[in-house]
């Protein structure tokens, strides 16, 4: 599975369709760090929404590289479909953690952070790694072994995004549908992280991940 998932990365890589997403997600991480400093928390809670539907059409370019018949040589060669499965999702954390690591990064290259002690990137660090696995899920859910077309794909992916912000609004009573992307904002704008809230919102966002993950195994199990 571990060579899989690096034949999917360097497949990634080489045919340069990992080009286009890093360049999306600099271009939005330079608008983001142009107008100022900013606290470190607020700073990067903003950056992990907004980094979120390029995470997941980062994903779903990933996913997208292999043909259809390679796919399923993938997983004759691994001996189980749960292992091919696996081995895609883990490619696709791997390619988002590097846009995570370049997030991070963004704002002190930029000198757009005002000073504090450290909490805030931690705090910042947290935001973009709940947000990392919800986006790779999504990604999924929108890749062609699923939704077998470009166009279905990309609705799912704009559908998708959107609703993770409309129904994560404050104010709406279907928050818990949706990745918890406006709630994680919300926390790291405000400054202050009540305990509740906190394992709220991890739990929300593990769970969410979990089931749209567990989703896009059974489609692609109807779909095979």
């Amino acid at each position: 599975m571990i060579a899989l998932t690096r034949l999917r990365l360097l497949g990634f890589v080489r045919t340069g369709r990992a080009v286009a997403p890093l360049i999306a997600a600099a271009a939005a991480l330079s608008i983001l760090y142009g107008g100022g400093q900013a606290r470190a928390a607020e700073a990067y809670g903003v950056s992990a929404l907004v980094l979120f539907p390029l995470l997941a059409w980062q994903t779903k370019i990933l996913l997208d590289v292999e043909p259809d018949v390679q796919r399923r040589l993938a997983v004759t060669a691994v001996g189980s479909p749960r292992r091919e499965l696996a081995s895609g999702l883990l490619a696709a954390t791997a390619a988002g953690l590097v846009t995570v690591a370049m997030a991070m990064a963004a704002p002190w290259l930029a000198g757009a952070l005002k000073p504090d002690d450290g909490s805030g990137t931690t705090i910042g660090l947290v935001a973009h790694l709940l947000a990392l696995p919800c986006a790779v899920a999504l990604g999924a859910l929108a890749s062609r072994a699923v939704t077998r077309s470009a166009g279905n794909g990309a609705a799912v992916l704009v559908t998708g995004s959107v609703l993770a912000i409309v129904l994560g609004l404050k104010a709406s009573p279907l928050q818990w549908l949706v990745p918890p992307l406006m709630a994680t904002t919300r926390l790291t704008t405000s400054g202050l992280y009540p305990t509740a809230e906190v394992v709220t919102v991890v739990g929300q966002a593990v769970l969410w991940s979990a089931a749209a993950a567990w989703g896009y195994a059974r489609l692609r199990r109807s779909r095979a």
